[in-house]
């Protein structure tokens, strides 16, 4: 029998829906359900099958993994896993690709606007029952956005922008025409684009090459009326570097969904940052996730089950590389 185990640091009726719907599909799938990389001790050792997110993982879980063949990764990032070093050579690790342009886009438009608009102060203000106006709000219209990393959320991202009559830029591995940008620059030529950002959107991948991608001289280059968001991982910032721009007005403020370490510990300074919006990692999640999700998954089980490895949806590592 096919041991699937899915570990998911997500609310329960998100996971009874992943358990629920493979189920129903695959009923002779002995398939087991955690909430915590500590709790998968009793079933990770007979497990072929891994479901889960990159940053829910831990080392000793593939450490005691020792039937595992394959990982379905439920978000479009692997690392977390690709980058483990218990991560053996014979596992097949296969992603979401294509789903996330809707969400993160739309999560990217609200960051914006919160940042533009003092969002983050009038909720304050609201709970405190005080009747405050700050200085007048910014619009979007004629300001310039930077996207960094051009891929499916982009595209999706840049003509929304361009229809709030902002002017798009973006960086790229090198200079190409996507619908909804005004111009991509390639990497070795990002400062100019930097320069002229109001908004500066993380949306690249995380890797050796991204790792602390965004730091001081980054910063330095960047306006002190601009706005970081970002939407791709913690790692590509660095957060100690982030602290000094904001701390010392180099940057006007910044959106953050992703951070270094998750859960952002309750002592992090970012925190206290009054110019700081902070959310969960929960830009790509929406209501219609899992149902979006359950056919990739469904399809490469059928191959996965079948011998048919090459068939699989959205391959990123495959079997025997190294």
């Amino acid at each position: 029998m096919l041991n699937l185990l899915i570990l998911l640091t997500l609310p329960e009726a998100v996971r009874l829906q992943y358990y629920n719907g493979l189920k129903s599909k695959f009923p002779k799938l002995n398939i087991n359900v955690v909430d915590h990389h500590s709790k998968v001790s009793p079933f990770i050792e007979e497990a072929d099958v891994l479901v889960t997110f990159g940053p829910m993982m831990a080392e000793h879980v593939l450490e005691k993994a020792r039937h595992l063949k394959w990982i379905q990764a439920l978000g479009s990032g692997v690392d977390g896993i690709t980058n483990r070093v218990s991560l053996k050579d014979n596992v097949i690790v296969t992603n979401l690709h294509g789903i996330h342009g809707a969400p993160v886009s739309e999560a990217a438009l609200m960051m914006m606007l919160g940042q533009a608009r003092h969002y983050k102060d009038m909720v304050q203000n609201q709970s405190q029952a005080a009747w405050v106006r700050k200085a007048p709000v910014s619009l979007l219209k004629g300001k310039t956005v930077t996207i960094y990393g051009v891929g499916v959320i982009s595209a999706e991202l840049a003509p929304k922008c361009k229809a709030l009559g902002m002017r798009v830029l973006g960086i790229s591995g090198q200079a190409r025409h996507v619908e909804g940008f005004d111009e991509i620059l390639p990497r070795n030529a990002s400062m100019k684009a930097i320069e002229e950002a109001d908004f500066l959107v993380l949306l690249t991948p995380y890797s050796e090459e991204t790792h602390h991608l965004i730091n001081k001289e980054i910063f330095a280059r960047m306006k002190n009326t601009s706005q970081l968001i970002n939407l791709a991982r913690g790692g590509v910032v660095n957060e100690e570097d982030l602290l000094l721009a904001l701390n010392s007005g180099q940057i006007a403020g910044a959106a953050l969904d992703v951070f270094a370490q998750e859960p952002l510990p309750a002592d992090h300074p970012l925190w206290s940052q009054h110019n700081v919006t902070i959310t969960p990692h929960m830009g790509g999640f929406y209501d219609e996730y899992v149902k979006e999700a359950l056919p990739v998954i469904e399809e490469n089980l059928k191959q996965f089950m079948a011998g048919n490895y090459i068939d699989m949806i959205n391959i990123v590592r495959k079997e025997s590389q190294t």
